[in-house]
């Protein structure tokens, strides 16, 4: 068994952190939170009280950090040259892939392994060890990682060398964010023209409308399995991070020379439901915009 610290305890490191100390290995874990901390020790993490405490002699470092801006710097003045260069470098952070690339030569030139394994899957799979992980780096570190990774997860795939896991990460949440807007959409117009939402989801989850979104995150309440929107939107994947992940890929699409009309409505959509109060909310929420019934706070 390894010894990992993993560094980022929100709401999905919170999640994945334990399960690396329920597979056998020695998880030292830091945050600034102290109450995420706290709640990672009382699931089998053990307490440290710095990044550099944490990776000292670490087999391993995983970091979930919220931004590239984070990332670059906690790797840049607490990780390099403060864990020894026999530890294999795992970000599941997802960041945009210049930045990604980047860090991972900056590693690479210090003698690290490093890979980029951004994550697919939400708040409950990251509690149940049930993420998908697109891996970016070499073979060799690829190898090296997968086992580590195993225990959060319930797929590992190599997406290619160093920036790819980010870039099949971008890619992959452009398609979710467009897909959910034009499902909400549907159950919108469809309950306008008169149906029951249940039968139509019925009907549209057996049909050529199916997607993950229709039928794994309906943004119906009451319809199909139980998702965010049986809570009012609360938990799941923030509205403010779908965004930030549509802003990405339209960052990346213009470096790439890319077309992507519909990823770039998708962002003016969450862009707008974020501007309004949504930020907080699950992004399935958005439908409460597209029908009209969401109004920014002081409009209530």
């Amino acid at each position: 068994m390894a010894k990992i610290a993993f560094i980022g305890l929100g709401h999905m490191g919170g999640g994945m952190a334990p399960n690396l100390a329920k597979a056998g290995h020695e998880v030292r874990a830091f945050d600034l939170s102290e109450e995420a901390l706290a709640r990672a020790v009382e699931q089998g993490c053990s307490r440290a009280g710095s990044t550099e405490e944490a990776v000292a002699d670490a087999d391993v470092v995983v970091t979930m950090l919220p931004a590239a801006k984070h990332v670059l710097d906690v790797y840049r003045s607490q990780v390099l040259g403060k864990a020894p260069t026999s530890a294999l470098l795992i970000d599941c952070s997802t960041i945009d892939v210049a930045s990604a690339r980047s860090i991972e030569e900056e590693a690479a030139a210090q003698g690290y392994t490093m890979v980029d394994a951004p994550v697919s899957g939400g708040i409950a799979a990251a509690a149940s060890g049930n993420l998908a992980f697109m891996v970016g780096g070499s073979d060799e570190a690829f190898a090296k990682a997968q086992p580590i990774i195993e225990p959060m997860a319930k797929a590992v795939i190599h997406a290619g060398g160093p920036g790819a896991g980010q870039a099949a990460k971008i890619c992959n949440n452009m398609i979710l964010g467009a897909t959910m807007i034009v499902t909400c959409e549907a159950f919108v117009m469809a309950q306008k023209l008169g149906l029951d939402p249940a039968v139509f989801f019925d009907i549209a989850s057996k049909a050529s409308g199916q997607s993950w979104s229709m039928t794994t995150y309906t943004p119906v309440p009451g319809v199909g399995p139980d998702t965010p929107a049986d809570h009012d939107y609360e938990g799941g994947f923030a509205a403010a991070l779908m965004l930030k992940d549509l802003k990405l890929a339209m960052d990346a699409a213009q470096h790439a020379g890319a077309y992507t009309p519909i990823g770039s409505e998708a962002e003016e959509l969450y862009q707008r439901f974020v501007t309004l109060g949504g930020g907080s909310k699950d992004f399935s929420g958005i439908i409460k915009m597209l029908d009209d019934s969401w109004k920014a706070p002081e409009q209530k």
